[in-house]
């Protein structure tokens, strides 16, 4: 049985916490049910993931990161066909009916075991993802910089993956006991790009319907990841697109120099924001409980005694 990484010290974990419980709610059946019969799959599966993502990686700092604004308003202004397919009649995001609640649970235990849990204002996690990674991976004057694994299901967060500051993805595509381990390697074999900034500027290339990004028409993955890697970025393409001269195929250019509105938009869209006003929060591995009276209480409430203790032996069993 192949063995876990050997911990490095100081290494952050950063949960996309809704897209472990879209996963978890949709992978776990419903069937799983409180004591009053509420249902508690994704409840159960969020804290499963937790509890083995904490025993495979052995971070020693673990963040929740949260969409206070799924929809920011500077995203819609530059693209408004952004992510307009989610949106319920009420305004808000389209989830399934028994998501919220759990959703709410959540929140409840991972205060009481201590977890940090961290959003904020007009920013989805994706960008308190990338702020908390830049602010961990360069450091500061009291504090030195540390590794990164940011855990996520969503491709788009590919773009922070960087070798040299010790940022990866561990992307929860296949599920989280089946993640991929994302470094530069990974994305040069998988999508021909050589980092996290040049997947970023093919993915504004391709598009994502699932986003509401249209992309270039007639310009696909591997087409886009050719282009950046001849061009080198997204800038070089745009620049080569308006040189008569450049050797950039014909059809090529009717395409991106036609796509113009969309592709001086795409970008805002896309890349994450690293400067996001985050307060600082006390991200160590909780040992033990910080609410054990809550927590003992949330147990016996939703019948996930079995998901806290396996999330509590991770927690103790990771290094110090």
């Amino acid at each position: 049985m192949p063995q876990p990484p050997a911990p490095t010290p100081g290494r952050l974990m950063l949960l996309d916490s809704a897209s472990l419980c879209f996963r978890a709610f949709h992978g776990v059946p419903e069937s799983l049910t409180a004591p009053d019969g509420t249902p508690v799959n994704a409840v159960r599966g969020f804290l499963d993931a937790i509890a083995h993502l904490v025993a495979t990686h052995a971070p020693t700092r673990l963040v929740a990161c949260w969409d206070d604004d799924w929809r920011p308003a500077f995203r819609v202004a530059a693209l408004p066909s952004y992510k307009a397919h989610r949106v319920s009649p009420d305004g808000g995001e389209e989830t399934p009916a028994a998501l919220p609640a759990q959703v709410d649970v959540v929140v409840e235990v991972l205060a009481a075991l201590g977890v940090a849990r961290v959003g904020a204002p007009g920013y989805e996690a994706d960008d308190v993802m990338a702020t908390l990674t830049a602010r961990a991976s360069t450091g500061s004057a009291s504090r030195p910089g540390v590794p990164v694994d940011v855990v996520t299901g969503d491709r788009d967060l590919f773009q922070l993956v960087d070798d040299a500051a010790g940022v990866r993805d561990v992307y929860c595509g296949k599920g989280v006991r089946r993640a991929d381990l994302v470094d530069q390697a990974w994305l040069a074999a998988r999508y021909g790009v050589a980092s996290g900034a040049a997947y970023a500027d093919v993915a504004v290339l391709r598009g994502d319907p699932s986003d509401g990004l249209p992309g270039v028409a007639g310009i696909g993955e591997k087409t886009a990841a050719a282009l950046v890697g001849r061009y080198g970025d997204l800038a070089g393409v745009l620049a080569a697109a308006q040189d008569p001269a450049s050797d950039l195929p014909p059809a090529q250019r009717r395409r991106l120099l036609g796509a113009g509105d969309y592709l001086a938009a795409a970008p805002v869209v896309v890349a994450t924001v690293r400067d996001v006003p985050l307060p600082e929060v006390d991200d160590a591995l909780p040992r033990e409980p910080a609410d054990p009276a809550a927590l003992e209480e949330l147990v016996r409430r939703w019948g996930v005694g079995s998901s806290v203790q396996r999330v509590l032996t991770a927690f103790t069993g990771a290094p110090a």
